[in-house]
């Protein structure tokens, strides 16, 4: 058994939208298939990744470094002890060999990118879906039931409150019961004027969540807390710099309601960091790491070390990405959720055909792997990249 390629290929995923930090007009995304030389059901087993939206495709990093280090380790190094699959943990540890420490920055990305399909070519060997899979090497019942929320409310070029109030509609009629909206891209009082237009919208339907994208400084963060206060928010979303842990625990003091951050965090020592100095309150805060973002699996498995071992539960984790692989791990490893994308970042947000959105949650298919052969418009593109 062995990995007989890696390919990747940097797709758009370009958009007109903007949060308080970026415009999406030049996004990329890095699609990266792991071949094997295994079948299953007469088909190649083929495992696919792709990294998270807000990070740029990460082609270079995959195809300079990481990628040759799998393809030229000893293929039986590669190997679980009884030979019978691959072993993600050592396939990352010939990814990461003559790294130094630290620096988790674009290289989390390639590496996550390429752990993502890695795991979905180990989950179809095994011919299980990803998520029953994982709860099985953990000892727990898996639960295909997984809380949702919808993401959007980007700024948009001619987008009104009337269009926004639209949007946020449309999330509850498939079926969302919270919804997610950006702030800081615009001054407070207009800001303040959209998030009531939201709230005025959804009523008692769902619950509002507000991302300030990390644009604040302290002043301005205290600013926005002492008029966001005053509303029933599901959270109050990535408040400033994400690796100022000062001004994340200041804000303890000005803001009561729950918190959430972490999605632009690296590694587990990151989250650690943040446990430790960023104030967060394991009561009512959410973490919002992405694995995707974060050096894949191996390294969450760590962050969730780092979690239980600070006495946080890991039920506090409502990952960051609208991806398939989020999915699998909450429903998997019991996670509080995941972000979705109703209708940014196609094909690579959203979830298999024919699954729907019941009182803010989804229900996992039983599909091998991630799942990904059950979203066509997503197999389709993964498929171009493999043949």
């Amino acid at each position: 058994m062995r990995i007989i390629d890696i390919r990747e290929v940097t797709k758009p995923i370009a958009s007109p939208i903007r949060n308080a930090y970026i415009d999406f007009s030049k996004m990329t995304a890095s699609l990266v298939a792991v071949v094997t030389d295994q079948t299953r059901d007469g088909r190649p087993v083929i495992g696919y990744g792709f990294n998270s939206n807000g990070r740029y495709g990460q082609g270079g990093l995959i195809r300079e470094r990481f990628r040759d280090r799998i393809l030229q380790a000893d293929p039986d190094s590669l190997l679980n002890e009884d030979g019978s699959n691959l072993d993600a943990h050592r396939i990352w540890a010939a990814m990461m060999q003559n790294e130094k420490p630290g620096g988790h920055g674009e290289r989390s990305v390639a590496v996550g990118t390429i752990d993502m399909a890695v795991w979905d070519a180990i989950a179809k060997i095994a011919d299980q879906p990803l998520f029953r899979l994982l709860a099985q090497r953990q000892g727990v019942e898996a639960d295909p039931r997984v809380f949702v929320y919808a993401a959007g409310g980007y700024y948009y070029p001619g987008k009104d409150d009337g269009a926004l109030r639209r949007e946020m509609r449309s999330y509850l009629d498939r079926g969302y019961n919270v919804v997610k909206m950006k702030i800081g891209g615009a001054p407070l009082e207009e800001d303040q004027r959209r998030i009531e237009a939201v709230l005025d919208e959804i009523g008692t339907e769902a619950q509002l969540a507000v991302d300030a994208n990390g644009r604040f400084d302290l002043e301005t963060a205290i600013a926005y807390a002492k008029m966001l206060r005053g509303y029933p928010l599901f959270w109050y979303e990535e408040i400033g710099d994400p690796l100022d842990y000062q001004l994340q625990a200041a804000m303890a003091e000005f803001y009561p309601g729950p918190m959430a951050t972490g999605e632009n965090l690296f590694s587990h020592q990151d989250a650690r960091n943040l446990l430790r100095y960023g104030g967060m309150r394991p009561n009512r805060d959410w973490l919002q790491f992405d694995c995707a973002l974060s050096y894949g699996l191996v390294e969450y498995l760590r962050t969730l070390e780092v979690l239980d071992q600070l006495g946080w539960s890991r039920r506090r984790c409502i990952p960051h990405g609208g991806h398939q692989m989020s999915l699998n791990i909450a429903a998997g490893l019991g996670l509080g959720g995941n972000e979705s994308y109703p209708d940014l970042f196609q094909p690579y947000g959203g979830f298999p055909d024919g699954v729907e959105v019941q009182d803010g949650h989804i229900t996992m298919p039983e599909l091998p792997g991630i799942g990904f052969e059950g979203k066509s418009d997503l197999i389709s593109v993964m498929r171009e990249l493999a043949a």
